[in-house]
This record gives structure tokens, sequence and C-alpha cells, in this order.
């Protein structure tokens, strides 16, 4: 791709971001923080954040805290979707055993969400980093759980997921003077 299409693709990204809600403020911040960190998705930064109804408002610092705070929330949906699972009649001994440490794992990543945020709030970055840090390990462990007992895990996406905002929060928070 040329430089000059590649101006053109993101610029006309940037514009349908903007356009369908999402802040300038959450799209230079995703920029400046996918340009300082490689790992950051740039188009999840944007359409994750840009949902939370705090955005526009956030500055950086707002946004760090934000990212946190969505983390948390998509951890609240994962430990309702693996309730359920578990609730669900017929689920064989190991899938229930893989299910319920991964209900032990993703309430501690989701105290790690919630943690990370009293943190950034606090202006304490280091540690709401560390906080942060715990969340993409410990959703891993679930998904290890079910290779341990080799079955895939329904949960990868979560850990995906888990693993992109986590790096997001984390970027941000570096941006913050």
């Amino acid at each position: 791709m040329s430089p000059w299409t590649f101006l053109v693709t993101t610029s006309a990204i940037v514009a349908i971001l903007v356009l369908h809600g999402a802040d300038a403020t959450v799209v230079t911040t995703c920029k400046t923080a996918a340009d300082s960190d490689k790992r950051v998705d740039y188009e999840f930064c944007v359409l994750e954040l840009g949902k939370h109804h705090e955005s526009p408002d956030a500055d950086i610092w707002g946004l760090a805290k934000v990212a946190a705070l969505v983390g948390a929330a998509n951890t609240g949906s994962v430990l309702v979707e693996i309730r359920a699972r578990l609730a669900k009649p017929g689920t064989d001994a190991k899938t229930t055993t893989a299910l319920r440490q991964c209900l032990q794992l993703y309430d501690e990543v989701n105290y790690a969400f919630l943690y990370a945020y009293e943190r950034i709030n606090d202006r304490n970055y280091a540690a709401g980093k560390e906080e942060v840090g715990l969340a993409t390990p410990l959703a891993l462990r679930c998904d290890d759980a079910f290779t341990k007992v080799a079955i895939p895990s329904p949960l990868n996406q979560s850990s995906k997921y888990t693993t992109k905002i986590s790096i997001v929060c984390i970027a941000i928070t570096n941006l913050i003077k």
C-alpha cells in the first residue's frame, strides 16, 4: 500500500469513526496510543472506548479509566456467560471443572480491572498498570484449564478481548503526563 493510499484510508476510517459516535479525543488518544505501542489495535481502541458514555467528555486520564471500566464490564459479561454454561443441563464433568476454574479466574480479572480503575483514578499510574497487567495472564489461564482437559475453550474470544483492552489501558495510561 502506498503512503498516499494509507493516508487516505486512515483518514476515511477516522472520519467514519467520528461520524459514528467516536469522539475526536478517543480517536486522537487511540492513535497516539497505537503509535506509542505497536500492540495496540487502533480500530478496537476507538470502537470500544467510543461506545462508553464517559468517553465524549474524557481527557487522556479519563480514557485510561474508561479502558479499565470497559475491561471490567466485558469481564462481567464473561462471568454471566460462564455461570450460564455451568447451569446448562448435561454439561460434562471435565467442562464443569474447567468452567469453575474460569469462574474464579475471571472473577480475579474483574477485580484487576476494577482495582486498576481505582489506582488510575487516584493517579497512581504504576499501580494501575500493574493491576491491568494481571488481567491477561489470568484470562489465559482459563484457556489453559480447557487445554488441560483436551477441550477447546469456549472463552477464547474473551481472553483475546481481555488482552486487547489491557494493552489499550496500559498504553493510554503511559500517555498521561
